[in-house]
């Protein structure tokens, strides 16, 4: 088994990250101790007797910003000698599977922080952030739902948490080239006069690589021919 590795999660909204990381693949992997997730939310830090997480930006401006105060707390609290800490935001570096694949390669220890409203005080990301994380081009209503996504994509390629070692070597963007994988398909042969190719009955794995390879670029060409070679 590889080492453990350790997720601390900080939030205004624990349940969000908390339900989906309990279910299936990623909650065997938590029961067996491939991986420990604690969720934690982020009010615990605080030191008033309202819990008070936000404030006013200066400079003016919509909405509320969160303060810095309780990260700081939480993150001295919870680092360990190995800890990275992870922001997720919109103005982080685009995640893909590669970036995953080094986050379950070399982490050790992760927190994770999550924002809401219109942002972090930004001195949260100059002491104590050591990557800034978006998973896409697009703006959620909080962190947790992105770092729900995030951990998800990283512990499934932890060693034997998918049960078949081929699982994460022959998906989408992680196939010869980096290009998206071919279509699967299961009984029965013939689905509404739907057929399943006739290659895959065969049993001849030689054609059946090379049209999965086929298959696979022509698919990669209509959906996503940036990803083409």
């Amino acid at each position: 088994m590889s080492e453990r590795l350790d997720i601390d999660v900080l939030t205004i909204f624990p349940e969000v990250v908390r339900a989906p990381l309990s279910e299936s693949i990623l909650g065997r992997a938590s029961d067996e101790g491939t991986v420990g997730i604690r969720i934690h939310d982020l009010r615990d830090w605080t030191t008033d007797k309202y819990r008070k997480v936000d404030d006013e930006p200066y400079g003016g401006g919509p909405g509320m910003v969160m303060k810095p105060d309780p990260f700081f707390a939480a993150v001295r609290d919870l680092q360990k000698e190995k800890t990275s800490v992870v922001l997720m935001t919109p103005q982080g570096r685009q995640f893909d599977q590669e970036m995953a694949r080094e986050f379950s390669v070399s982490s050790k220890h992760l927190i994770i922080l999550c924002g809401h409203y219109e942002g972090i005080d930004h001195r949260v990301v100059q002491g104590l952030v050591d990557q800034e994380v978006s998973i896409g081009d697009y703006v959620l209503t909080n962190g947790a739902l992105a770092a729900a996504v995030f951990i998800d994509s990283i512990v499934r390629l932890i060693p034997g948490v998918l049960g078949d070692e081929r699982s994460p070597i022959e998906e989408s963007f992680s196939v010869e080239d980096g290009i998206l994988e071919a279509p699967c398909y299961t009984r029965p042969a013939d689905f509404e006069g739907m057929k399943v190719p006739e290659v895959l009955l065969s049993g001849h794995h030689e054609k059946i690589k090379e049209w999965k390879r086929n298959i696979a670029v022509e698919r990669t060409l209509e959906n996503r021919p940036d990803l083409m070679p």
